[in-house]
């Protein structure tokens, strides 16, 4: 059994905002490190079993502002800005090209970041995101549940609404509840405003980097058919359902994910194949 590791925990300031920053280190460079991009409202904790479950390659996130650990921005950003200010904190780090993923909101930035920065980008997971605003909405149930912010606030309101918020099993409800550190009003509202008219939907078939598109098929926020439109519009992608995933499959199916994720990550590339 690999042996935990911690992150280390720093604050890092790019283009005058301060988010604090984990990075889990492998202490080997055979595999990419891995960027993530957490969902809206997460603090950076939330994420941090999945790190734990892949002790083999570095693995960095970070917390937008106003949200977990990074203080309150002076102005609204918009998602462009965030994935320079990921690549800048790539570079302070010494890391050349990575392996990108994210969840949700996240995966609107992990797109970006691909599109935007694609020279340093070996592959790209996508979980439980759409194309922004063209997407399909989830249940109403559910829509209405996310904007309260009871969710973050009251661990026993997010227990009762697990299933109704986000689907799927689950498991692992209670200990994702207490690792929750509510962000701030304005954190969440400037995430908010970010996504506000994006899509990337114009450029994805532009994507040059292979792409793994994760969804459930039970998820009460971002339906399976906003991944089956990701997956049409990027040449060299695939789609893995998660049978009776709910939104946070991520986690409460962590050991399948990972599994998954790695033999993605870790599989000849189709450029190299046709070489060989």
């Amino acid at each position: 059994m690999a042996k935990l590791v911690s992150p280390k925990i720093s604050m890092e300031t790019i283009d005058g905002r301060t988010v604090r920053v984990a990075r889990w280190e492998s202490g080997t460079t055979d595999r990419r490190p891995l960027l993530f991009f957490n969902g809206i409202g997460a603090n950076l904790e939330l994420v941090a079993p999945l790190a734990e479950k892949m002790p083999e390659r570095d693995f960095i996130t970070f917390d937008m502002p106003g949200v977990g650990g990074s203080p309150e921005p002076g102005l609204p950003y918009r998602p462009w800005m965030m994935a320079r200010a990921a690549d800048v904190l790539l570079d302070q780090f010494g890391y050349g090209e990575v392996d990108v993923m994210g969840i949700s909101w996240g995966g609107g930035l992990a797109q970006q970041f691909a599109l935007q920065f694609g020279a340093r980008v070996n592959r790209l997971i996508l979980v439980a995101t759409t194309a922004g605003m063209l997407m399909v909405p989830g249940k109403l149930s559910a829509l209405t549940k996310m904007v309260d912010p009871r969710r973050y606030l009251d661990p026993d309101y997010m227990l009762k609404n697990f299933k109704t918020l986000y689907g799927g099993v689950d498991s692992g409800a209670d200990a994702h509840a207490e690792r929750i550190t509510p962000p701030t009003k304005m954190g969440y509202f400037y995430q908010l405003v970010a996504m506000m008219g994006w899509t990337s939907a114009p450029w994805l078939p532009l994507l040059r980097a292979e792409t793994l598109v994760m969804m459930g098929d039970d998820d009460r926020i971002v339906p399976l058919v906003n991944g089956k439109f990701l997956n049409s519009l990027i040449p060299n992608s695939r789609l893995e359902v998660i049978k009776g995933g709910g939104h946070l499959f991520l986690m409460a199916e962590a050991d399948l994910c990972v599994r998954l994720i790695n033999e993605f990550l870790d599989e000849v590339s189709g450029a190299r194949r046709e070489a060989a």
